[in-house]
């Protein structure tokens, strides 16, 4: 550390911003190319305080570049390989920060930094994001190179930390950080802090050129429009659900910001680049009925015409028919619930603090208004019996005859920093490694794996991945066969339209056959 601080001297520490590449099965059909928001934001915080940085996103580089990892078999890793990532961060970077959100990913990523620090032996690592603030100790210790780990929200604390080497103190006293002393030993600085006034977190800082990548490749988050933007209008999620990692992440705080200040980032998007729709990122966007008839209001009377969409699940309680309405009328084209149970049992052990019939009543209502639906659903929690994953397939099919167009099946994951995982480890059924870390991997995306990771007693893992194809295949079969105009749609979303897709499937759909074009091109040379 000394011999960092004397390299800086009294300067500005100059920083590098890094993204990995992305990591999915061969066989996946979900492969989610998004912006770097939580970077953007990153980078216009440290530059409101006069520091330099530059973005590095590895996958947003070559968006349509796919290689093999030989110690991954079964793995395809989407962007730039590890060195030419290396190449594009600045030679006088004196700190270096990397984007661990995903622990699917956290062996690739782990790479990446191990090949940074070999070009770049003298400079501070850091790392954030939901994986390394579940992990903090595991990932100091599995990979050497990272210096210093910073949990949750990390604008502020990343801030104060350069503040500190800027001025040649000891970073000890900032809260939210932790490392390894001289000795070894693990040091784990306070609570999460969180940002108390939202309004003073500057909009994102977007690079020159960098989301022009996106729109000409086509990828962004959900459905998709010719220059779609990413927006964050709220920050945290109030609810403990078991299997989430947000309380951890953001703590239950749950900030939303002022209606004026979401309205002039929007208009700003609008005349710098030209959007053509914009995308609600947010854990738990809508909450608050109040705000988001003031903000669909305000949309209305500044004439915004901007399509939106919310591709995150969000809750039911504030989606009456009131709100629907308002939403339908400013231009919301896709709308995603997240009841994750048809089980009212599974629900309450989940802690997922839902009223199933009102989930269900403002769906229908959604549907009524013409609002395009996706709806989440899972399977397979450790203590979940037949029947109450029965009730859940039920209640799916249910959806997708009442006209719902995406109805998701998942297999229950447990990912760091949930209450689940933090049960499963304790116990001895969850074991910290590579395999793990990739299992979770081929547990979202792959729906041809037959050898999932799960932690259920009652179903093997060839019987939930069986019973989750099965359901796909059969909710998407009715959708297309009881709603014949989707037919219509979908082909020429497809295969005629390169920057229009109405659902998920559709724009994945997509994706899956630029990755068999380009594969299928690297096999011809």
């Amino acid at each position: 550390m000394s011999e960092f601080r004397n390299a800086v001297g009294a300067r500005a520490p100059r920083v590098a911003l890094v993204r990995g590449p992305f990591v999915a099965t061969v066989r996946a059909a979900s492969n989610e190319a998004t912006p770097a928001l939580g970077l953007a934001y990153i980078a216009g915080y440290l530059r409101q305080h006069g520091y330099d940085v530059t973005i590095v996103d590895a996958a947003g580089e070559d968006l349509n570049r796919f290689w093999f990892h030989d110690r991954y078999p079964g793995l395809i890793v989407k962007g730039l390989p590890f060195e030419e990532t290396v190449d594009r961060i600045p030679v006088d970077a004196d700190v270096i920060g990397f984007s661990a959100m995903f622990s699917a990913e956290w062996p690739i990523q782990r790479e990446l930094i191990m090949a940074a620090r070999r070009r770049f032996p003298h400079a501070l690592f850091v790392a954030g994001g939901e994986h390394i603030t579940a992990l903090p100790e595991y990932s100091l210790r599995n990979c050497l190179s990272l210096d210093v780990c910073v949990r949750g929200e990390g604008e502020h604390t990343l801030y104060e930390l350069l503040e500190c080497l800027r001025a040649r103190r000891d970073y000890a006293n900032v809260g939210g950080i932790a490392w390894l002393d001289a000795r070894g030993r693990f040091v784990c600085n306070g609570v999460l802090p969180r940002i108390k006034d939202v309004a003073s977190i500057p909009w994102p800082y977007w690079p020159e050129g960098y989301l022009e990548k996106y729109w000409a490749a086509g990828k962004s988050y959900g459905v998709q429009s010719e220059r779609d933007m990413p927006l964050l209008v709220s920050r945290g999620c109030p609810y403990q659900c078991t299997f989430c990692s947000s309380p951890q992440m953001w703590t239950t705080t749950y900030k939303l910001r002022e209606v004026d200040d979401v309205i002039a980032e929007i208009k700003h998007y609008q005349d710098k680049y030209d959007i053509t729709a914009f995308q609600l990122y947010d854990l738990t966007a809508i909450v608050r009925k109040s705000w988001t008839i003031e903000f669909c209001q305000r949309l209305l009377d500044e004439g915004i015409p901007l399509k939106w969409s919310l591709p995150s699940g969000t809750r039911s309680e504030a989606l009456d028919t009131e709100t629907l309405t308002y939403l339908r009328r400013t231009g919301c084209n896709y709308l995603c619930y997240a009841p994750e149970s048809g089980s009212v049992r599974t629900l309450a052990r989940i802690k997922k603090k839902v009223h199933l019939p009102r989930m269900t009543e403002s769906i229908l209502e959604a549907k009524r208004q013409g609002l395009i639906l996706r709806t989440n659903l899972i399977i397979g929690f450790p203590d979940e019996t037949r029947r109450e994953m029965w009730d859940t397939i039920k209640y799916g099919l249910k959806l997708a005859v009442s006209g719902v167009d995406e109805v998701s099946l998942n297999v229950f994951s447990p990912y760091p920093g949930s209450e689940l995982f933090h049960t499963l480890h304790q116990t001895g059924r969850i074991v910290l490694d590579d395999r793990y870390f990739v299992g979770l991997t081929s547990n979202y995306t792959d729906y041809t794996n037959t050898h999932l990771m799960t932690f259920n007693a009652e179903l093997s893992a060839r019987q939930l991945a069986l019973l989750r194809a099965a359901f796909v295949l059969t909710g998407y079969a009715l959708g297309y066969v009881l709603y014949p105009r989707r037919i219509v749609r979908t082909v020429r979303n497809v295969f005629f339209r390169s920057h229009e897709a109405a659902t998920v499937f559709e724009h994945r759909f997509k994706d899956t056959l630029d990755r068999l074009k380009v594969l299928a091109k690297a096999k011809v040379h």
